[in-house]
């Protein structure tokens, strides 16, 4: 089987610091926790930024300049903005930092889908900041808007523009449909890098069956000419990207994915999920990638073009 690469979601905007004193949430805390998980064999890194003082999702050009550069200088890891952000902030808000940094690979949502977060909130009784439980709770009424149009003006302004490469988040069969449509306009060429996503309230669930028929149906529209990574929320995590591992593709964990290393285990790092994954990988024979095969392997820019 060809290399592995294992991607690291390092904090993501879904969970809240009531949920876990590990998830990281100051520049501080997120770079420490990006450079240790590429230390144990993370080719990508996948980043978000919170804000400091309460760890609320932000798309701050200034919170992700606060860990970017300490995080490039001790790593050689693909860096890899979200577009995504959250589903409360504006397109232009959620781009604010990849159009300034111009990374060489950034995250984009297939679709606009409900994103349904509010069963978390039920879990817990003590907050540590005020915002936390509304965010969750409201989260009943809250569609992540990534139309057509949407897409293009990502597609265009760091892909054309600025010369990035995704990370593909189709959430749904449909997500793949909507990403050969954008390849059959030329605005999106191979080789293609598709996570499939499963497990979030509002896409397709986390059942082998559904990574099955979404590695049918990706066959079917892009041939040859991608490669497929896995995720999938919560306790489904690594059962998952063993599965995706053993079919040949690669997988994504961190905690913006899941909290915990096991059942009812918090996880004390993103590093102690890089690390398990990677055992589980090199078990079932795949070696993992470097950040330099990764790059070549995704058809990468390179760090030089970057901005930070």
């Amino acid at each position: 089987m060809s290399k592995i690469i294992i991607t690291c979601a390092v904090t993501g905007s879904i969970h809240t610091p009531t949920m876990s004193s590990y998830l990281p949430i100051t520049a501080m805390e997120i770079a420490e926790q990006a450079i240790a998980a590429a230390d144990a064999g993370a080719a990508i890194l996948h980043l978000h930024a919170r804000n400091p003082a309460d760890g609320r999702p932000s798309a701050a050009p200034e919170h992700f300049m606060a860990f970017l550069p300490a995080i490039q200088q001790k790593t050689d890891a693909i860096l890899n903005l979200s577009t995504g952000g959250s589903a409360l902030m504006s397109l232009d808000e959620r781009l604010a930092a990849p159009k300034q940094t111009e990374p060489e690979m950034c995250s984009l949502n297939m679709g606009s889908m409900n994103f349904a977060l509010y069963p978390m909130a039920a879990r817990i009784n003590d907050w540590k900041h005020d915002w936390e439980k509304p965010f969750l709770e409201n989260s009943d009424d809250l569609v992540f808007k990534n139309t057509p149009r949407d897409i293009t003006h990502i597609l265009t302004e760091l892909g054309v523009n600025r010369g990035a490469r995704f990370e593909f988040e189709c959430y749904d069969v449909g997500h793949l449909y909507m990403l050969r449509h954008f390849v059959d306009r030329g605005l999106v060429r191979a080789p293609l890098f598709i996570q499939f996503v499963f497990g979030v309230l509002g896409g397709i669930g986390a059942d082998p069956a559904n990574l099955m028929h979404m590695k049918h149906i990706a066959d079917k529209l892009f041939g040859d000419s991608y490669a497929f990574s896995v995720l999938a929320a919560g306790r489904q995590q690594m059962p998952m990207a063993a599965m995706a591992a053993a079919m040949g593709g690669h997988v994504r964990v961190g905690l913006e994915d899941s909290l915990h290393i096991e059942r009812g285990r918090l996880a004390t790092s993103n590093a102690e999920q890089v690390t398990k994954i990677r055992r589980i990988v090199e078990e079932l024979g795949r070696t993992i990638a470097e950040p330099a095969e990764a790059r070549e392997i995704l058809g990468l820019k390179g760090i030089a073009k970057t901005n930070f």
